[in-house]
């Protein structure tokens, strides 16, 4: 249970950093921050790291498939999500490195999730299910022709760096799997070659 813990904080984390660049409004605890608006962009490091807000309809760091592929990315979310967190439920035993970045990786989507389900509702623009990503990370250190989008350079949020993270560290594992498999059939190739020199 620990490790979905991870997945909580990550999700958290995610939505409190969204609701801080988009703005929230709670009246009846008397809250209201404006944030960005869609677009608008401040300098946190000028010319390296900005916060611009980009509601994106599309999946990680802006890539926006089109309006035909929503309804597919939104079924695909969560049949990740259910599939990650039955992983994390049932599969006690299995490695704890890969738990781990499956953690990351189901912090991540969940954030994105909630997004798409709730955020159309909540700031008033579309129904239940047919919200956008709310993307604010603009690092402009990357501003190269092949990072270039519709938005000028890739915008993104913390659930995209939990995903990435997680994805990376499971195919490193997996790459280190697969090694240490192959250094393992090896040695007793070695050694039957040594014994038959023929």
């Amino acid at each position: 249970m620990k490790i979905l813990l991870l997945s909580l904080i990550l999700f958290l984390i995610d939505q409190a950093s969204k609701l801080l660049v988009r703005g929230v409004s709670l009246p009846w605890f008397n809250i209201n921050h404006k944030g960005l608006f869609p677009g608008e962009s401040k300098p946190v490091i000028s010319d390296v790291l900005h916060l611009t807000l980009v509601e994106n309809p599309g999946i990680a760091f802006g890539i926006d498939p089109g309006e035909s592929l929503q309804d597919l990315i939104l079924i695909i979310t969560i049949l990740t999500c259910v599939g990650f967190l039955a992983y994390l439920i049932f599969a006690k035993n299995a490695d704890k490195k890969v738990r781990i970045s499956v953690a990351l990786i189901l912090g991540g989507t969940a954030g994105n999730l909630f997004d798409r389900i709730f955020y159309g509702i909540f700031y008033n623009y579309a129904p239940l299910f047919q919200g956008n990503v709310v993307d604010f990370l603009d690092i402009r250190l990357f501003r190269f022709f092949i990072f270039d989008n519709i938005h000028g350079n890739y915008v993104f949020n913390f659930a995209d760096l939990s995903i990435l993270s997680g994805v990376f560290i499971l195919i490193y594992l997996i790459l280190s799997m697969k090694s240490k498999e192959k250094k393992k059939n090896l040695v007793p190739q070695l050694a039957e070659d040594r014994e038959d020199p023929a």
